[in-house]
């Protein structure tokens, strides 16, 4: 049996996974990125959990890896300038991968990942025009037009997560200030709790809660149970999105939006408003055409199934040089 490894480098942890052709995960492992404070440290963890993948799995033929990350330029193998990553400089992260297991590695940007998987594996198997929006610790965006990803010249079109939706805005970490993804993500909707809990005298159990203790599903937890400042932090975020998702119906046309990621997994929440503000700011001709829909991969999995599914993908002209 061959398996590819998928590897999905985010924010908050990356991910490992052992992969079948048919989009199966057989086994994973995982570790949070904030215990690293430079590339060294964290390349002997990765190489470490790949090696005990490998090793669990030695009955099997491993014929490539697939990575999946922010700020990367595929056709040069490189992760540069990610702001949510322990690395000082560029990175070769295939060359550093190929040299070490002798597998052909593939790169490709984050959000063209869940794309990719959400095409090969999930529910847009039969679409050729869609765009997917992963509203994790940041924004990751993947379009897929005429059926094909969206890559640009440098591999990293897309970034939606770092397009200014307020002037002077929230300071993000790629060092700009207003990006969509301090508004639209885990970490942004955190942000906006805290702005509304500070302008209001509602009463919630969510001021007792400290910002690194707090998360995006404790907010979804008391939206459910009637806390109107969480109602309204989810409201605030999806008028943000569905407006500039409007703005890629007009320039894309796409059959479909898929939305994933954690903040996605709070369901009508996140998903009324955003279709609502979404209808509003559309072009006429557009008006109840576009579908906004969740992932029907689990949380996470697009994001290991797409950069492993490269590896499936250029099986028949690997080697190595």
């Amino acid at each position: 049996m061959q398996i590819a490894i998928g590897i999905d480098i985010g924010g908050t942890s990356t991910k490992i996974a052992v992969v079948s052709n048919d989009g199966r995960i057989i086994e994973r492992q995982s570790f949070l990125m904030k215990k690293f404070d430079n590339e060294w440290s964290y390349f002997q963890t990765l190489f470490n959990t790949i090696q005990n993948l490998l090793n669990n799995h030695s009955d099997k033929e491993a014929i490539g890896i697939g990575v999946g990350s922010p700020s990367c330029i595929p056709a040069k193998g490189i992760i540069k300038g990610a702001a949510n990553l322990p690395f000082s400089h560029q990175v070769e992260i295939t060359k550093i991968l190929e040299t070490k297991f002798q597998l052909p590695t593939y790169l490709i940007k984050d959000g063209n990942a869940t794309a990719l998987g959400e095409g090969q594996f999930g529910a847009a198997k039969n679409m050729t025009n869609f765009i997917v929006l992963t509203l994790g610790t940041g924004l990751g965006c993947g379009v897929v037009a005429n059926d094909n990803i969206i890559g640009g010249n440098y591999g990293q079109a897309g970034e939606l997560g770092h397009s200014i939706v307020a002037e002077d805005g929230r300071t993000c970490a790629c060092g700009r200030k207003g990006c969509l993804e301090t508004y639209v993500s885990a970490t942004g909707i955190k942000r906006t709790l805290f702005k509304f809990l500070a302008s209001s005298n509602s009463s919630s159990k969510l001021r007792d809660v400290t910002f690194n203790q707090l998360t995006a599903k404790m907010i979804s937890e008391e939206a459910i149970k009637g806390d109107a400042v969480a109602q309204a932090a989810f409201t605030y975020t999806g008028e943000i999105l569905g407006k500039k998702m409007a703005d890629l119906v007009t320039l894309f046309e796409p059959e479909a939006f898929f939305l994933a990621g954690g903040l996605a997994d709070a369901g009508a929440l996140i998903f009324q408003p955003t279709i609502k503000f979404m209808e509003e700011n559309l072009l006429d001709c557009y008006q109840g055409k576009i579908k906004v829909l969740p992932s029907l991969l689990k949380t996470n999995e697009a994001a290991i199934l797409g950069p492993a599914s490269l590896v499936w993908k250029n099986k028949s002209t690997i080697q190595l040089n």
